[in-house]
Order: structure tokens, then sequence, then C-alpha cells
């Protein structure tokens, strides 16, 4: 008898992790396909347009595109060695 009410309760708390679980699953899903432009062309325009209204005396911003994290993105190059600074990305959709 102990034992019955022990596995009730360790199986609605396993069924509540399993709820929570697939929700976050859901909502990072949901959050992935419902933001970030439709297509690379669109983040490309959005990012050349916002480049373009940007005053850049130096030359130093522009845009380039990241095949492996499907992204447009606006840098800063440095006048020294160091790394380009991101100033924004522009994520698109993948699939």
């Amino acid at each position: 008898m102990i034992y019955l009410n022990f596995d009730r309760k360790f199986m609605k708390i396993v069924s509540l992790f399993f709820q929570v679980v697939i929700s976050v699953v859901l909502i990072g899903f949901s959050v992935y396909f419902l933001s970030g432009y439709d297509s690379a062309f669109e983040a490309d325009q959005s990012c050349h347009s916002y480049l373009s209204n940007l005053p850049d005396p130096s030359n130093s911003l522009g845009c380039d595109h990241d095949t492996e994290t499907h992204q447009w993105i606006l840098y800063e190059t440095q006048d020294n060695l160091e790394p380009a600074k991101i100033i924004k990305k522009y994520r698109y959709k993948f699939l």
C-alpha cells in the first residue's frame, strides 16, 4: 500500500517534468520560427539599410554573411589587431 502511494507520487512528478520539458521545447521552436527574417535576402537588406543610415566617416563599419549561424552581422573593424566589434545581428530562418 505504501509503495503504491509512492509510485503514484513519483509518476505525477515524472509526468510534470515531461510536461515542463515539452512546453519549453515548444516555446523555443515557436520563438525561433516566429522571430527573425524569412530569408537571407531580407536580413541582408536590413543590415545594409541600417548601415547606410549610420554615420561612418572612417569606413570601419560593414555587413558580413555568416553561413554557419545563418545570420548577417553588422560589425565595426578595429584599428589594431583586435577582433571586429559586433554591433547587430540579423538572424534569418534556415528551414
